[in-house]
């Protein structure tokens, strides 16, 4: 399909075509109406956590501007738009009685979606855990399962009656590794004594949350997504090939093989997962973790190539940089790689039982140009046409795939990269919140009219 221009009406008159965003990167009003602290709060707050020591401050104040950024996604034509629920705003506590201003506030979301025709795609926990939960062990405590399963309850006991696409976890992968073993994210812990802990308890939440949904909201549309990336060996040599392989074990099947029955992921010579899975009992827990989700969502920005490196811990594996290979890559030195976009898609749908997909992020950072008052960039634009492309041949060879997502709508806190990149299909003024649809917003909304 290269060359060839796409219609959005390509795809379907029941694709779904949304737009996504986060509580914690986008909404603000920390301190305002009984909202607690999360664990990327505390995080931030700490010197030298956050690129440049930036500050999450107001984000996008979507908290204040929620009416204006849903206009925004009307008038560029997306028919979904997914947020995220602050587990902070709605229990202050953790647990206990729910925060009614904070119920407020996600109702008035939700009912304006509905208002403008918009369909309200909610992800119950996107990275934002209570400090007050973290501080008791968060992920990693046995009490993580009565906590989520609460929250859950309550979220859809609220929000139920209107919301019936619900997204349970955002990219495990992401918040263990990086948040429990790395302490690259919050809450910043180090070590496989958080991090194998804190998959079983992940693992046990993914599927509970489906099970609650289920009981609790009628004609629920239920799904859960996952980061991924497909892995090249930098070389043909065994030993590039099995790091490849570990790397995949860990950043792309780790958590979807347990969901699917399958259990963990098995790979030879590769001890760390025997450890994972002896630790955590897994033999014991493997109905507990399987869930028959309506969809998996999957998130994928970038490829990564891997080369064998024994002073890696644990993975014995490094990545091989897109600038010291000579590919084009993003602002973020994300390669950019469409065909590897396929790839990965092909590689968790070729899973026996596998429910269908929807792509719940995909996007690029790059550097924004100012032409006379008007945001151009050009790249995310090609960026976009390319992945789309793509997308399209997949589906007309019969893959299963419903939706997709553009990440993200507004420019916002990119986690520990601060405010740095640039994402959004609009910018936003730090100083005033002004909204100004880049370039790439008015590509999508010619797109989305076609």
């Amino acid at each position: 399909m290269k060359g060839k221009i796409i219609l959005a009406s390509d795809f379907g008159r029941d694709f779904q075509w949304g737009v996504a965003i986060a509580a914690q990167q986008n909404e603000g009003g920390r301190n305002i109406g009984g909202r607690s602290d999360s664990i990327w709060d505390t995080f931030a707050d700490k010197n030298n956590k956050i690129k440049n020591n930036h500050k999450i401050g107001d984000a996008c104040d979507f908290f204040h501007q929620y009416q204006r950024d849903i206009d925004i996604c009307k008038l560029i034509g997306f028919n979904t738009f997914r947020f995220s629920i602050s587990w902070s705003r709605v229990l202050p506590n953790g647990t206990g009685a729910p925060n009614m201003d904070g119920i407020r506030f996600y109702n008035q979301v939700i009912d304006y979606c509905i208002q403008k025709n918009i369909r309200p795609f909610v992800t119950l926990y996107h990275w934002d855990l209570p400090t007050v939960l973290e501080i008791e062990g968060g992920w990693t405590s046995h009490r993580m399962l009565d906590w989520f399963s609460y929250y859950v309850e309550t979220c859809a006991e609220h929000f139920g009656d209107r919301v019936k696409d619900w997204i349970v976890l955002n990219e495990p992968t992401g918040f263990t590794t990086l948040g429990y073993m790395l302490g690259m994210h919050a809450p910043g812990r180090r070590g496989i004594s958080s991090f194998f802990p804190a998959v079983h308890n992940v693992l046990l939440c993914q599927a509970q949350g489906g099970r609650i949904l289920r009981n609790k909201v009628e004609k629920a549309h239920i799904g859960t997504t996952f980061s991924c990336s497909y892995i090249y060996p930098n070389s043909d040599k065994p030993e590039d090939i099995k790091a490849a392989q570990r790397v995949d074990a860990i950043m792309n099947r780790l958590f979807i093989e347990p969901l699917l029955g399958i259990g963990y992921p098995r790979v030879s010579d590769f001890k760390f997962l025997e450890k994972l899975e002896i630790h955590n009992l897994a033999w014991r827990h493997k109905e507990q973790m399987t869930f028959d989700y309506d969809f998996i969502g999957l998130q994928n920005y970038f490829p990564i190539t891997v080369k064998y490196n024994p002073i890696i811990p644990y993975l014995s594996a490094s990545e091989v940089k897109p600038k010291d290979r000579n590919v084009p890559y993003t602002s973020m030195g994300w390669e950019i790689n469409s065909q590897a976009f396929g790839q990965i898609i092909k590689q968790f749908a070729q899973y026996p039982n596998m429910p269908r997909l929807m792509i719940t992020e995909n996007g690029a950072s790059f550097k924004d140009t100012l032409v006379d008052n008007e945001i151009h960039d050009i790249k995310r634009i090609q960026y976009y046409k390319s992945h789309l492309s793509e997308l399209l041949r997949l589906k007309n060879k019969g893959l299963p795939i419903d939706g997709y997502f553009a990440w993200t709508l507004t420019d916002n806190f990119e986690w520990n990269f601060g405010y740095t990149p640039k994402f959004g299909l609009v910018h936003v003024d730090k100083d005033t919140q002004e909204r100004t649809i880049k370039k790439s917003g008015y590509w999508f909304k010619s797109f989305l009219h076609t």
